[in-house]
């Protein structure tokens, strides 16, 4: 496997930077950027021009993770090509949030391919029930093919997110890509270092991911008197503030849910996936040094299963939820992962609005949220 790699300050920067570049010869393009680079005129067709042969898979984010750290406003390309590996490619528009689980399943039944190992899938970060698109997906290709990725970002912004995929740059659009063979190696991690605190909450009415009552009470309400000051700034400051989910025994499942938006309407809280209607909830709050920790462990885990020979690719996908909380030190995590991978690991990746990936090797897929997820590739 050959990786090349260029990062983007601005859009006019490509033709010379891709000239920088040299070989032409590419399976794999990742693109991780901002809005306003991923959208500008002609990039997918400079990048077509450029590597004809590749396949393009990305979207915009809310910060791109590069080798040097956490940058905002750029776009980083990472050209990948295999020595041994086939690739399939899908491509499917979502509709609507109630169009989450088909949509995964389209795309599925898209990517399925003889010597199919791993799937890599990104999809719009709203108007979308994450845990319904992987769902989607797992029943079209089976549990045991691992799943990993991510939902697009806007910059904090939470109104419009864009892919990019076979069919281009679209804001409607679920992307995938299949890799097939014997030769690949692939690992994977997602760990998030947040703690409960504050009471445990019954949910008294749920449907999918949207939250209308904890308690017997209207969620939205409920959830605005725990934060206090900082509800005038929601959905945006319910980033800090994720909840834990429990199960009917009260105790951790193991997944986190994140706030999309709120509905002063109705008193409801939207997710970014679906909730146990049975389940119990719990706030959680979190440090600098405990995210940078959990980003070492799913360094370390994705590492322990990858063992890369040579050179690897690792794609960092981490909660933009964890870079408020980081702030100025959000470059932390980023160099926490990469003395981990070492210097033969091209990092590249992106803040988003959801992680997908396993919770350990060969479990079922699972939309994360408030986690580093890790993806490392590379080939025997």
């Amino acid at each position: 496997m050959h990786v090349q790699q260029i990062v983007l300050r601005k859009p006019a920067e490509l033709p010379a930077a891709l000239v920088s570049l040299g070989s032409r010869d590419a399976d794999l393009l990742l693109l991780f950027g901002s809005v306003e680079q991923i959208t500008a005129p002609g990039l997918a067709d400079a990048l077509h021009q450029h590597f004809p042969q590749a396949r393009q898979l990305g979207c915009t984010t809310a910060g791109e993770i590069t080798p040097d750290g956490v940058e905002d406003g750029t776009c980083s390309i990472t050209a990948i090509k295999f020595d041994r590996v086939v690739l399939s490619e899908g491509s499917t528009r979502l509709s609507g949030m109630d169009d989450s689980f088909a949509a995964g399943e389209r795309l599925g039944q898209q990517i399925a391919a003889p010597g199919l190992k791993a799937v890599l899938v990104f999809g719009p970060g709203v108007q979308v029930n994450g845990s319904a698109l992987v769902n989607g997906m797992a029943s079209a290709i089976g549990d045991v093919i691992p799943i990993t990725g991510g939902l697009a970002g806007d910059g904090g912004a939470f109104r419009q997110t864009w892919t990019v995929g076979r069919d281009g740059v679209a804001h409607d659009r679920v992307v995938a890509i299949g890799l097939c063979g014997d030769s690949l190696r692939f690992g994977h991690g997602s760990f998030g270092g947040w703690e409960a605190f504050g009471p445990t909450r019954k949910v008294t009415r749920s449907n999918g991911n949207v939250l209308y009552e904890l308690d017997g009470e209207p969620a939205l309400s409920n959830y605005k008197r725990y934060l206090g000051e900082s509800a005038k700034d929601l959905p945006a400051s319910g980033l800090l503030f994720p909840f834990a989910m429990l199960g009917e025994d009260h105790n951790a499942i193991g997944l986190i849910r994140t706030i999309l938006g709120v509905d002063e309407s109705n008193g409801s809280l939207t997710l970014a996936g679906e909730i146990d209607p049975d389940g119990y909830l719990r706030l959680m709050h979190a440090s600098t040094d405990k995210l940078v920790n959990g980003a070492q462990a799913a360094a370390q885990a994705a590492a322990a299963m990858s063992q890369p020979p040579e050179q690897s690719v690792a794609i960092l996908v981490s909660c933009v939820g964890r870079k408020l909380v980081m702030g100025s030190r959000v470059d932390e995590e980023v160099e926490a992962v990469g003395d981990v991978l070492g210097n033969n690991s091209i990092l590249t990746g992106f803040y988003s609005y959801g992680e997908i990936s396993p919770f350990t090797p060969g479990s079922s897929c699972k939309l994360h949220n408030q986690t580093m997820t890790i993806t490392c590739l590379s080939e025997d």
